[in-house]
């Protein structure tokens, strides 16, 4: 983790005050270096063939194509503010190297202010069919769209989908001229992109650059495998289309990576193959329904990896499962590692997360999952997500390099508030324990997924492994399996 916490924002303008057009900061030349003459013998290796230049695309006739297409999104509502106060138990220690930092969300004090907001969208049908974010119409009251031609249009939010971050919207209008879709599966790094759309307010503006990379998955929107391009976007960019070599919309652009607030060269899109499902489901029932299995995961790192008897630090690492949801009817516990969903590898935890979105409610799922260091396959009937969250991801920081810790058996008392059956709580954390980001009034709940309720019986657990272990802990509401290291 980077050592200052970056700002993960939408697009559209209007949210933070930043010049004209104030918002959600969201979204989305090289200089070739002549090749140096290399030599070879007869014993070294042979190099691999140049690759042909490529013709770059016609960014030109792109705009000109398209510009018609594109519309501004201005919203008049109401917006939450807060004065917003950081808790870290960890005080200026912990930092965002430690494991456990991102569970102490923002605490706000909210109050309701007038809001004016700027976003981009662009047209999909000649009838008045538009898409844009979910994040630049929420909270409107009134949405008006602007055409190139500086008419203006009373739009009405057929649905708006938070966690794909897509919103549909339709104006009284004919014979508009609507983008052509692409196919954003086919998107693969290196390809070129053009972003089109109004940022700070500066209505048709077009940026150019390539896919820096597929499936990118985002804290907060597991959800989405979001492509992630170095194409500018700013505030007011957030809805605005992007586009392919060939002219075709290839994803929605969402979000950016930023330390300022301003762009950084790292902006996110959010599929058009996705989003076409999402506007699809709007459309015939006015809101889009996704998939849940109800289980927190986490990514796999080597020490949990070798803690988990893994060949390999992959998979989703099942943290907890709620109770009465998909994922506990089907079996599976706290400490599975799950390595394929439907036959397709689970690369992370937000591969994960993906693929359980995309699934209907109702439908029969198979998942191979590690247990115990075995392998086993269970079936699911997925839920649907409806207002919940799909799935927690969070990350986890590397081990310690000393285990000690004073435990003791929770009290009757103690596991009715905290809502477990068992567990022993930290009274003291030092060495080890306490540089994996163990620390005192955490609660011990298992070792390497099995469950432990006495000292005794956590000592004897910790002989049977000589290197690492995985505990799972649960914090407030929070529960992570950290590594320790034992030899």
């Amino acid at each position: 983790m980077r050592s200052q916490r970056p700002l993960f924002a939408g697009a559209a303008a209007g949210v933070f005050a930043l010049g004209a057009a104030a918002g959600w900061m969201a979204p989305a030349a090289f200089k070739s270096a002549q090749a140096a003459d290399v030599a070879t013998s007869a014993s070294a290796p042979s190099l691999s063939q140049p690759i042909p230049l490529g013709t770059a695309p016609n960014y030109r006739a792109i705009v000109a194509q398209n510009r018609d297409s594109v519309v501004g999104v201005t919203i008049e509502g109401e917006m939450k503010t807060s004065s917003d106060q950081q808790f870290n138990p960890f005080g200026n220690g912990g930092g965002d190297d430690n494991p456990f930092s991102q569970f102490f969300r923002q605490m706000p004090h909210a109050h309701s202010q007038p809001m004016h907001a700027q976003g981009s969208g662009f047209i999909v049908s000649s009838d008045g069919l538009i898409l844009t974010n979910a994040h630049v119409v929420d909270g409107a009251k009134e949405v008006t769209v602007k055409l190139i031609d500086h008419r203006e249009f009373k739009a009405k939010v057929l649905g708006s989908d938070k966690t794909s971050d897509i919103a549909v919207l339709k104006i009284d209008a004919k014979g508009l001229s609507a983008v052509r879709l692409g196919n954003s599966d086919k998107l693969g790094v290196g390809d070129y992109v053009l972003a089109i759309g109004a940022p700070f307010g500066l209505e048709e503006t077009a940026t150019a650059g390539i896919v820096s990379a597929t499936g990118r998955s985002l804290p907060g929107d597991g959800a989405v495998p979001f492509i992630q391009t170095d194409a500018a976007v700013n505030p007011g960019n957030s809805g605005g289309p992007l586009f392919d070599a060939s002219g075709a919309v290839v994803g929605i652009n969402s979000q950016i990576y930023t330390n300022s607030g301003g762009y950084e060269g790292v902006s996110f899109a959010v599929p058009i193959n996705l989003a076409q499902g999402v506007e699809q489901q709007i459309v015939k029932t006015g809101k889009a329904e996704h998939g849940r299995l109800g289980i927190q995961i986490q990514n796999v790192n080597q020490s949990l990896a070798q803690s988990f008897k893994l060949s390999s630090p992959s998979g989703a690492l099942v943290a907890q499962v709620e109770p009465d949801s998909a994922a506990s009817r089907a079996g599976i516990k706290a400490g599975d590692v799950v390595l394929k969903y439907n036959g397709n590898a689970i690369a992370d935890s937000g591969q994960l997360s993906v693929q359980v979105n995309a699934t209907a409610p109702g439908e029969k799922v198979t998942l191979d999952i590690m247990r115990d260091g075995k392998p086993i396959t269970v079936t699911a009937t997925i839920g649907s997500a409806g207002a919940a969250t799909l799935a927690k991801n969070s990350d986890v920081g590397e081990g310690g390099s000393h285990l000690g810790m004073k435990l003791r058996p929770l009290t009757a008392e103690e596991r009715s508030q905290v809502g477990v059956s068992g567990g022993l709580v930290v009274e003291e954390s030092n060495g080890r324990a306490a540089l994996a980001g163990i620390q005192q009034g955490d609660v011990v709940l298992s070792v390497n997924g099995t469950p432990v309720d006495s000292v005794a019986q956590l000592r004897g657990l910790l002989q049977k492994h000589a290197d690492q272990v995985a505990l799972l802990i649960q914090r407030g509401d929070s529960r992570i399996f950290v590594p320790v290291a034992l030899g």
